[in-house]
């Protein structure tokens, strides 16, 4: 993925004054460390970054590596402060009468507990009197107790569909998302110069504790006004934008605006390479159009949730717009192009960006890229099938490798061939050929190293800095095999609702060792005086909530809430009351998968 820097002024400084602007002070540590010692944040980790671009790096990408970079407390107008370089997004906080409000707390507890002595140290010590979150993304609410205690009690905001979004990336889908999380964000690479030097979003996430508190004020509609600490906030809903739940705040009384993660100094993604549910450019674009028209007219600062601010009127507006052109122009021609025939593929080689917006440095691919944004719009509208019936039902990936090596007269053969594309510069073709060698023979290590010196060339040349570490990430294993690291929600599963703890069990049913079993189990909850019905049969566990005791169940069950996750983790729970047979749980559990979080991914 090697770009072209021809449309870009190196010259230009905007973005480095601003990114230094208002600085009030520096980290006052080296690194954040968890309770046990572990290193959870280290700031010298981007001190290579002062240096000149190696040629190990793409240019583009290594100059916002060096704005992400910057690390400390920053004001952004009076009364708004941010934590920036703290983790991969930006801790805001908003001065009220009594405290101050916390916007986007961060991955983890660590980290958001470090930003809020940071700000504390300098502003005195305000309690926080609110916390808003922007979405549902674990950067933004990860760190939520980092920064209010187990009996703080203060209002928490957030838009609607923001739990049951947060728990379906986070837990339904958390282990695939948590592993090829670890190739998005380069989480195992060492940083450096051959190796991590960012994710163009921010540096990458801190490997912390994250935690999840349900809001207790929903923000239903563009709008709406709530008083938080003496401050007037007035907020847009952005739903299926860069989160399925989103929303941006205006403080009319400071002129500032927060556009939470809709509006950053790079091109999003429309599909994140870690996975999520694919994203609308075109409603995307229009809030935008709408922020315009609400906010930027009262306007003077823009301010996000990842990077740097912008100030003055005409700057943000021209910020503002450019990106709504950006996401508009993708979402557009690749449906022009669609309804010309050609697949996301071939669109994804024919877009090119107008001059203004490929020279925009707000504008460039490093955390979303043009091609793999293209490819989303695509799926979005016409799914993963391209027309053409040979793609209907074509071999999994081993199977179609072995064919491929047979086809080309053995494995030797074809690593030869793929040494060939490598001579000669083609590294996509020669990655593609070594994906079969190493499929149809995982064993052969001169595959593997093939390939992995492929994927390294291929990364050092990537303006995308999630490209970069998927490629740098795949070498790594290549060569070094998966290496396990522990992966945990943290205390997010305190957060679940019964029905959600319920959707979690049925998503680990194996269903067809499952096929013979049936069972009942009615749950009462005390404390909420809550009644549920959980039934499994032909391989499906279904809970429906009832509002009276029922008869026929296998088992009962009485506890509190928070008994429930850990009876169903096999622990002793005190207060529990069973009437009927209590070995269902254990025939419940018997036929549950757990999930693996070191699942393979340059390998078969």
């Amino acid at each position: 993925m090697t770009t072209t820097t021809d449309p870009l002024d190196f010259a230009d400084r905007q973005d480095f004054a601003d990114a230094d602007r208002g600085l009030v002070a520096a980290p006052d540590t080296d690194r954040i460390t968890g309770a046990g010692g572990e290193v959870v944040w280290d700031f010298d980790a981007t001190s290579f970054l002062a240096g000149d671009c190696p040629d190990t790096a793409d240019p583009s990408l290594w100059r916002q590596s060096q704005l992400c970079s910057r690390a400390g407390l920053f004001e952004v107008t009076d009364g708004v402060y941010q934590v920036r370089g703290y983790d991969l997004s930006n801790m805001s906080l908003i001065e009220g009468e009594r405290g101050v409000v916390v916007v986007d707390p961060l991955v983890s507890a660590e980290c958001a507990a470090a930003a809020l002595a940071l700000y504390r140290s300098h502003r005195g010590q305000r309690p926080v009197t609110a916390v808003v979150f922007t979405h549902s993304h674990i950067d933004h609410f990860g760190g939520i107790d980092g920064v209010l205690g187990p009996d703080d009690d203060v209002p928490i905001l957030a838009p609607p569909g923001f739990m049951a979004n947060s728990v379906a990336e986070n837990v339904y889908a958390g282990t695939a998302m948590l592993r090829r999380g670890t190739y998005h964000t380069g989480a195992e690479l060492p940083p450096g110069p051959t190796g991590l030097i960012g994710v163009g979003l921010g540096f990458t996430a801190s490997r912390g504790t994250p935690s999840l508190r349900p809001p207790t004020v929903e923000v239903t509609r563009t709008g709406q006004e709530e008083t938080l600490d003496g401050v007037r906030f007035r907020f847009q809903l952005t739903p299926d934008t860069e989160a399925p739940s989103e929303m941006n705040f205006h403080l009319p009384e400071r002129r500032a605006l927060c556009m939470a993660e809709n509006a950053t100094h790079n091109m999003h993604n429309i599909l994140t390479l870690r996975g999520a549910v694919v994203r609308d450019a075109r409603v995307w674009a229009r809030y935008l159009t709408e922020a315009v028209e609400l906010f930027a007219p009262g306007s003077d600062v823009l301010f996000a949730s990842h990077h740097w601010p912008t100030w003055g009127n005409d700057r943000l507006t021209a910020f503002l717009s450019e990106q709504r052109d950006l996401y508009a122009y993708l979402h557009d021609q690749t449906l022009r192009l669609t309804n010309q025939g050609h697949t996301g593929t071939e669109i994804a080689e024919m877009i090119q960006l107008p001059p203004a917006l490929e020279s925009a440095w707000h504008a460039r691919g490093y955390y979303g890229s043009l091609n793999h944004n293209v490819k989303a719009i695509y799926q979005r509208y016409m799914g993963w099938y391209d027309g053409h019936p040979s793609s209907l039902w074509e071999h999994p990936p081993t199977e179609t490798a072995r064919r491929y090596v047979d086809c080309f007269g053995g494995l030797d053969a074809t690593l030869e061939k793929a040494r060939s594309y490598l001579d000669a510069g083609d590294l996509r073709f020669a990655a593609q050929l070594l994906k079969h060698a190493v499929f149809a023979a995982p064993d052969r290590s001169d595959a593997k190293e093939l390939l992995a010196t492929t994927f390294e060339r291929l990364g050092h040349g990537a303006e995308c800095g999630t490209w970069r570490n998927n490629y740098l990430q795949g070498a790594k294993e290549l060569r070094e095999g998966v290496k396990p690291t522990p992966i945990t929600a943290g205390s997010m599963a305190g957060a679940l609702t019964v029905e959600q703890v319920f959707d979690s069990l049925a998503i680990r049913v194996n269903g067809p060792r499952a096929w013979a079993t049936t069972l009942t189990v009615d749950w009462h909850f005390t404390d909420a005086d809550e009644r549920y019905r959980l039934t499994l049969r032909n391989g499906v566990l279904v809970h429906t909530r009832t509002d009276r005791p029922t008869d026929g169940a296998d088992l009962s069950v009485a506890l509190t809430r928070g008994g429930l996750m850990p009876l169903l983790a096999g622990k002793q729970t005190d207060g529990v009351r069973y009437d009927g047979d209590p070995g269902v749980l254990r025939c419940l559990a018997e036929v549950l998968d757990d999930p693996d979080p070191a699942f393979a991914i340059v390998t078969p």
